[in-house]
């Protein structure tokens, strides 16, 4: 069917939601609007979806996520009677839709007979994954956009682990939901009839209290934090999102008792007024609480984003200004203090495992070297770390201590399966008592990791491409640089070309080896100077994404690196 045979197919349909029929006719006129809404269907892949909110079988609304709620429904039917009534843990944000979104998949999930247990309020992505395995759901469904911009809504679907679910579950629920002819007949039960037959419970301080006691535990010297956390400033900004409520109950029930939450961004707002992009990666979503932390003299500065998974952060200098952290500095810090901290009690496990993923700083192993603990890597995407755990329990063979992607994302202990800003902020503000105690901050901390290590600079950049054509621009621009080989970048060779979607590491002299990791369509240079360059295309949006990591003697030296190679590459797209 053409954009057209899918706009009229929606036009014609006497019972389309009331106030999508109205976007729909305010797009009449809008050719591009309505191409980019009717050509292709949301692709709903091992993450789920994400997209723009509005009518079209290309963006968020209750058809599409119905579908989506199907799809998942029709996978658990395949599952034994046990299984299927164990249900799904549903949890959603602040986002305009959310709510609905979230107690529609119910309706959805209802007519097959699968019992729903959705949260009362917004809740936080990890503390869904918390949810899956503390009421032993078999999946679980978190509607967010993450930190998208107010314009986007998603679905994510998450496992019996409590992980995103994993590939071939994903792949075959992707099957369902692309085996649906027409979405406008996925059937759906009333909520007061899903009560009636206690197919729907509405969960919330009971799951709170016992994922806040599992925060808790994530200090490994609550010591520390009676004699100096407790009198430490701190500035948190929820920025609007589901950690206002969350993240504030867990810092007080650690013992922080001297930090101050920025009002205005502590108001679950889909609008995100103050920012425009809700993205703790972004240092404009630190103005606020710096000009807050200015006032107040804070020690550090922590933002998560509106799900809150992931976590920022910036730290007081000497100057009274604030520096902002990149996401593996802070991952740096919190690793190097976890497995000294271990150590200095005697608790360092002999088997103990870090994981991260392939785009994530190498300054990571050095420390790992340094403790005598494994590092795994893993592609991009939190799933596979949960995976990692997930085999390392099964084996019996690795004890974790912490996973973390460069994009911010952070686990510290497993009782969540996916990235976790709540633990972290607690962690992070533990490491800062840590330094505080010796005179120092966190900066100071992660200059004495480059003085110790060497020093590591990273940068990632991003290219878009939106509207129908988006993907196949994408597709192309992969396909030309497989095709070019290229052989050095700022005049440094090119030692190893790692292609994951081929599973081959071809090596100068010509040689090659098998890759180990799942296929994924990924490319990553490893160049005769110890920098790395890798180059993607997004999994959850319409961009190509390039990452640079390489290291130094000096942070001068280190920096000049970096932007030699960012020109490099630049010009390597371009050409």
């Amino acid at each position: 069917m053409t954009w057209q045979d899918n706009y009229q197919v929606w036009k014609n349909y006497q019972d389309l939601d009331p106030a999508l029929a109205q976007e729909l006719a305010d797009m009449a006129g809008d050719q591009e609007a309505l191409e980019n809404a009717f050509t292709k269907p949301m692709v709903f892949g091992t993450a789920g979806m994400r997209g723009l909110i509005g009518p079209g079988i290309g963006e968020m609304n209750v058809y599409t996520v119905g579908a989506a709620a199907e799809g998942l429904a029709r996978f658990m039917d395949t599952l034994d009677d046990k299984d299927k009534q164990r249900g799904v843990a549903i949890s959603f944000d602040s986002r305009y839709h959310s709510r609905e979104f979230a107690h529609h998949s119910a309706h959805v999930l209802g007519a097959h007979g699968i019992p729903s247990f959705v949260f009362d309020d917004i809740r936080p992505t990890p503390e869904l994954s918390f949810a899956v395995r503390h009421l032993h759901t078999y999946a679980g469904i978190m509607i967010t956009a993450s930190h998208n911009p107010k314009q986007y809504n998603g679905f994510k679907i998450y496992g019996p682990d409590g992980g995103q679910m994993p590939p071939k579950a994903a792949d075959q629920i992707t099957e369902y939901v692309n085996g649906i002819d027409n979405m406008f007949t996925v059937k759906t039960v009333k909520e007061t009839t899903l009560r009636k037959q206690n197919l729907i419970h509405i969960i919330g301080e009971d799951v709170d209290e016992d994922y806040l006691a599992g925060v808790k535990a994530v200090s490994i010297n609550p010591k520390l934090v009676d004699e100096v956390g407790k009198d430490m400033t701190l500035i948190y900004t929820p920025l609007h999102g589901t950690g206002h409520i969350i993240g504030y109950r867990a810092l007080k029930d650690t013992g922080y008792n001297h930090f101050t939450m920025v009002k205005e961004q502590a108001i679950a707002d889909p609008e995100f007024p103050t920012v425009v992009h809700p993205n703790p990666e972004f240092p404009e979503a630190f103005n606020m609480a710096i000009k807050l932390g200015k006032k107040e003299g804070a020690d550090l500065l922590v933002a998560t984003d509106p799900d809150a998974d992931r976590l920022g952060a910036a730290v007081r200098m000497p100057n009274g200004e604030y520096q902002l952290m990149t996401g593996n500095q802070i991952a740096s810090v919190l690793l190097n203090y976890i497995l000294k901290a271990k150590q200095d009690a005697g608790k360092l496990p002999a088997d103990g495992m870090v994981v991260k993923s392939i785009v994530s700083t190498e300054l990571a192993t050095k420390i790992c070297e340094h403790y005598g603990v494994k590092m795994v890597n893993v592609l991009t995407g939190f799933k596979y770390i949960a995976e990692q755990i997930k085999l390392a329990e099964q084996n019996h063979d690795h004890t974790f201590l912490f996973g973390f992607e460069e994009s911010f994302g952070y686990l510290i202990n497993p009782f969540v399966r996916d990235k976790d800003a709540i633990q972290s902020t607690i962690l992070l503000a533990e490491v800062a008592a840590y330094y505080k105690q010796q005179g120092l901050t966190l900066y100071d901390g992660i200059q004495q990791l480059y003085k110790t290590y060497g020093y590591y600079k990273a940068k990632t950049t991003a290219k878009e491409f939106d509207g129908v054509d988006g993907a196949d621009k994408m597709a192309a621009i992969m396909k030309s640089l497989r095709d070019s080989h290229p052989t050095e970048f700022a005049g440094v060779k090119v030692e190893t070309t790692d292609d994951y979607q081929t599973q081959v590491a071809t090596h100068q002299d010509g040689s090659t080896e098998k890759l180990t990791l799942p296929v994924s369509n990924v490319l990553k240079y490893w160049l005769a100077d110890g920098t790395w360059i890798a180059v993607r295309p997004s999994g959850t949006e319409p961009k190509i994404k390039f990452y640079i990591g390489t290291n130094g003697k000096t942070d001068a030296a280190t920096a000049q690196k970096l932007d030699d190679f960012e020109k490099a590459l630049t010009q390597w797209v371009k050409d």
